[in-house]
C-alpha cells in the first residue's frame, strides 16, 4: 500500500506541473548555456587572488586619472568604469596589473532577456512569479517522492545505486537518470523555492547598520595606496568601489562592497565612516541564485543544463511508463458478484497485465462470464468457478504494485463455495528471485479452504509465447474452455528495431562453445562499446541482451552456445551476409571513463566482449589492466591473448592477467584481483575505475574480494567507491 501512495502522488505531482515544468526545464537548459557562454572569452587574470586593493588602484590611476568604479563579477573578471588619459569614457573589462582594455561588457542578448522574464515569472508579473515558487515546491516534492520509490524498488537505500532491471528504455532511463540527476534537481527546487520565498517577501531582509566615530584628521591626508584597509583587502575579494564624485571633499566616501556588507570609507584618511551588515537572508538569496543559475562555475552551470534537460526526458519517460501500464484496455461486461471466471493481475510495467487480457478477451467473446482485475481489487466472488492469477514479482522478491494489498485481503475475504484456481508468474532467470512472489501467492492459496488446485504453478521466462502457450493448453484441457494457441495473439508489435549486416561468424568446437558474431550497422546508429543489443529471434516480445563491443565501426558480439539455446542458437544460425534486426540500447552507465587516470577492467566468460571494444578505443592510452576468468583455455583465448600482446603494443592496455577454473593449475579471477591487492585499494583511492561484466555470482565473488581488501588496507568499505561511481557493473 505504502509503494502504491508513494507512486500515485508521485504521479499526480508530475502531471499538476508537467506543463510548467516542461517550460521552466526548456528555459533552463537556455539559460544554463548562457551562463557558460558568457566565460567566453575569459578576462580572469591570473594572480587576481594575491593582488591587493591598495597596490591596483595606485596602479590604475596611472591609466585612469579619474575612476569612477571598479567591480570584480561572479567569474572574477574585472570591470572599470573611468576616464582615461586621453579624456575617453572607458567602460568595459581590463587588466588590473597593467590596465589594459581587454574588451566591452557583454549585454544579454535579447533573446536570452526573454528567456529570463519567461523562466522567473511566465510573462505575468507577480502571480506568475507565484506559479513558478508553487512549480517548485511541487519540483522538491516530486523529487522526493522519486527517491522514496527508488529506495522501494531497490529494497532499501543501500541498494541505491544497484543494478536495474531493463524492463523497458524508458523505464530503464526514468529510474538511471533519476539516480544520477537527483541532487541537481534537488537543489534547482530548492533554490527556485527559496528565491521565491525571499521575493515574495516572505523572508524578510533587514540590514544592520554600524556607525563609527570619527577619527581626528591627520595633519596631511594619507595616501590612498597607504590606506591600511585597502593594503589588507583582496582585489578577488570585493565586489565593487565606488570613488567619491569629488576628490578631497570630506563628506564624500569610498563606497566599498563586499558579498556580506558594505563599507563607508572616509577618502580622506581610510578609516571606516560607516558599515551595513547584510542579513543571512540576503547571503542565502545570493547563495542560492549562484546555485540556481550556475553563474559562478562552468562546470555547475553544465550539470544544471543537463538536468534540467533530462527533466524534460523525466517528463516524456513518465508519461511512457504510466501509458505502457494502463495502455491495455480493459473491457469488464460483467460485475465481480455476477463473473464465474475471475483473471487477477500483478504487475508493475504492464506487460503481465497484456497477456491477462488477451486472455479475458477470448473468453468475453466465448460467450463466458470473465471479469479482469487487479490483485488489489480482490473481493468475494459469489459466482466464481475458475480464479486465474496472473503475477510478476518486484524487486527482491516482493509484491508488485497493484497487489501490495492481495494478501490482506485474501485473509480477509474466504469465498464460500470451492473455486479452482491456477498461478501464472511472469519473470526472468537473469535474477534470482525468479516469479518469488507468483511462488508465495501459489503457497497461500494452496492453504486457503476453498481453493482447490486446478494446475501446477506455471512460470513465464522473459515473456515467452512458448511457454504462456503450454499453461494454455493445460488450462484448456482441465476445464474444456478452448483458448488460442497462436503466438501471434501474445505477441505486441517490437518498435525501434535496425537492420544489421552479418560480416563473419567463427565456429565453435569441442573444447569451444564460445562464438564472435561481427555485424555492421545499416545506416545511420551511434554505439558505444558497452551498450547492449536486443535481438529478437522469434520476431515476437522475447528479447536477449548481448554487450556490445565496438571494432572499427562494427558491432562485436562474444556469444557462449547454450543447448536449446534461445538467444545464442538464433546467432549461431546466422550466416554470412544475412540481415538481422535488432536494436541497440544505450547503457551510459557502462562505458569507458573518459576521465579515468588508472582502469581496472574485470570479466568472466563472455562479459570480456565489451572490454575488448574499449580497449581498442582508448585512444588517449590511459593505464588499462584486463583481469579475466575463463573455464579451459582454447582457440577463442588465444585470439583474446593475440589481441592483449597487440594492444599492449600499442600502448592502450598495460596488462592482460589470466584465471582459468578447469585446468591443471586451476584458478579463479578472485584470486588474480588479491594478489594485486595493493594495486587495486591504490586505483580506488587515487580515483581510478573499476569496471565488472559477466556473471551475478562473479560481481559478488569480486565485490566482497574487494571489500575486505579496502577494509584491510584502507579500513574504507567498498560501498563508498560505489557511491563515487568508481565501480561500474554490466552483469547478469
Amino acid at each position: 500500500m505504502l509503494v502504491s501512495v508513494w507512486r500515485y502522488a508521485h504521479l499526480a505531482l508530475a502531471l499538476v506541473s508537467s506543463v510548467f515544468l516542461l517550460l521552466l526545464s526548456i528555459t533552463g537548459v537556455i539559460l544554463a548555456v548562457d551562463a557558460v557562454n558568457e566565460k567566453i572569452p575569459s578576462y580572469r587574470v591570473e594572480d587576481i587572488e594575491s593582488m591587493d586593493l591598495a597596490q591596483t588602484i595606485s596602479g590604475l590611476r596611472k591609466v585612469y586619472p579619474e575612476i569612477i568604479e571598479i567591480a570584480v563579477d561572479h567569474n572574477q573578471f574585472v570591470h572599470i568604469d573611468a576616464i582615461d588619459t586621453g579624456g575617453n569614457t572607458i567602460k568595459g573589462y581590463i587588466n588590473p596589473k597593467t590596465g589594459t582594455f581587454l574588451g566591452n561588457e557583454k549585454g544579454k542578448t535579447q533573446f536570452v532577456q526573454w528567456t529570463t522574464a519567461l523562466h522567473r515569472s511566465l510573462f505575468l508579473k507577480e502571480t506568475g512569479r507565484i506559479v513558478v515558487g508553487v512549480v517548485s515546491f511541487l519540483l522538491i516534492l516530486i523529487t522526493i517522492s522519486g527517491m522514496v520509490l527508488i529506495i522501494k524498488r531497490q529494497q532499501g537505500i543501500r541498494h541505491f545505486f544497484a543494478k536495474i532491471n531493463r524492463d523497458f528504455f524508458s523505464q530503464y532511463f526514468h529510474v538511471v537518470s533519476g539516480r544520477l540527476f537527483l541532487l541537481p534537481i534537488l537543489i534547482l527546487a530548492l533554490t527556485g523555492t527559496y528565491l521565491f520565498l525571499v521575493r515574495i517577501e516572505l523572508l524578510k531582509k533587514t540590514n544592520q547598520q554600524v556607525e563609527y566615530p570619527a577619527d581626528i584628521q591627520p595633519a596631511e591626508p594619507l595616501n590612498m595606496a597607504d590606506f591600511t584597509l585597502f593594503q589588507k583587502t583582496k582585489l578577488a575579494d570585493i565586489v565593487k568601489l565606488e570613488f567619491p564624485f569629488m576628490e578631497g571633499d570630506p563628506e564624500e566616501y569610498y563606497i566599498l562592497k563586499f558579498k556580506d556588507r558594505e563599507l563607508t570609507i572616509n577618502q580622506l584618511n581610510g578609516t571606516i565612516h560607516q558599515e551595513v551588515k547584510y542579513p543571512i537572508a540576503a547571503l542565502a538569496e545570493q547563495f542560492s541564485l549562484d546555485l540556481h543559475t550556475g553563474k559562478t562555475n562552468a562546470f555547475w552551470a553544465i550539470v544544471l543544463g543537463l538536468a534540467s534537460l533530462n527533466i524534460v526526458f523525466f517528463i516524456y519517460t513518465g508519461f511512457v511508463i504510466t501509458l505502457k501500464r494502463t495502455r491495455t484496455r480493459i473491457k469488464n461486461r460483467y460485475k465481480p458478484q455476477e463473473a464465474e471466471i475471475i483473471i487477477l493481475f500483478g504487475t508493475e510495467n504492464g506487460s503481465t497485465l497484456f497477456f491477462a487480457n488477451q486472455i479475458h478477451r477470448q473468453l468475453l467473446a466465448d460467450g463466458k462470464k470473465s471479469v479482469l482485475l487487479g490483485m488489489d481489487q480482490y473481493q468475494i466472488f459469489p459466482k466464481a468457478t475458475y480464479l486465474l492469477l496472473f503475477t510478476s514479482t518486484y524487486g527482491l522478491g516482493t509484491a508488485p504494485s497493484n497487489a501490495v494489498q492481495f494478501e490482506q485481503k485474501l485473509m480477509s475475504y474466504p469465498q464460500q463455495q470451492n473455486v479452482y484456481f491456477s498461478v501464472l508468474g511472469f519473470g526472468s532467470k537473469a535474477y534470482p528471485d525468479f516469479c518469488a512472489y507468483a511462488h508465495h501467492i501459489d503457497a497461500l492459496l494452496e492453504n486457503q479452504t476453498w481453493a482447490c488446485r486446478l494446475l501446477a504453478m506455471h512460470t513465464v521466462n522473459d515473456k515467452n509465447v512458448g511457454q504462456l502457450i503450454s499453461w494454455i493448453h493445460h488450462w484448456s484441457e482441465q476445464t474444456s474452455i478452448a483458448l488460442a494457441s497462436a503466438p501471434a495473439v501474445y505477441s505486441s508489435k517490437i518498435v525501434g528495431l535496425r537492420k544489421f549486416k552479418v560480416i563473419s561468424k567463427s565456429a565453435i568446437s569441442e573444447r569451444n562453445t564460445t562464438f564472435m558474431v561481427l555485424l555492421k550497422p545499416l545506416g545511420k546508429q551511434k554505439v558505444q562499446s558497452g551498450d547492449l543489443l536486443a535481438i529478437y529471434p522469434d520476431n515476437d516480445q522475447r528479447e536477449r541482451f548481448y554487450s556490445i563491443g565496438c571494432k572499427d565501426g562494427l558491432i562485436q558480439l562474444i556469444v557462449k552456445l547454450f543447448p536449446d539455446g534461445f538467444g545464442s542458437g538464433f546467432l549461431y544460425r546466422l550466416e554470412q551476409d544475412q540481415i538481422v534486426r535488432a536494436r541497440v540500447l544505450a547503457n551510459p552507465s557502462f562505458h569507458f571513463p573518459k576521465e579515468g587516470k588508472r582502469i581496472a577492467l574485470i570479466a568472466n566468460g563472455t562479459g570480456i566482449a565489451p572490454f575488448l571494444g574499449m580497449i581498442a578505443e582508448n585512444q588517449t592510452k590511459v593505464p588499462v589492466r584486463l583481469y579475466a576468468g575463463f573455464r579451459n583455455s582454447n582457440e577463442i583465448i588465444a585470439s583474446y591473448i593475440s589481441f592483449a600482446e597487440e594492444q599492449i603494443k600499442l600502448k592502450k592496455l598495460e596488462q592482460f592477467q589470466l584465471a582459468f577454473s578447469r585446468e591443471h593449475n586451476k584458478q579463479y579471477v578472485m584470486e588474480l584481483i588479491h594478489k594485486d591487492a595493493l594495486y587495486f585499494v591504490e586505483l580506488l583511492e587515487q580515483g581510478g575505475y573499476i569496471m565488472l561484466c559477466g556473471a551475478l555470482r562473479m560481481q559478488h565473488d569480486v565485490e566482497r574480494t574487494l571489500n575486505n581488501m579496502l577494509l584491510e588496507h584502507s579500513g574504507k568499505s567498498i560501498d563508498l567507491y560505489k557511491e563515487n561511481g568508481q565501480i561500474l557493473a554490466d552483469c547478469y
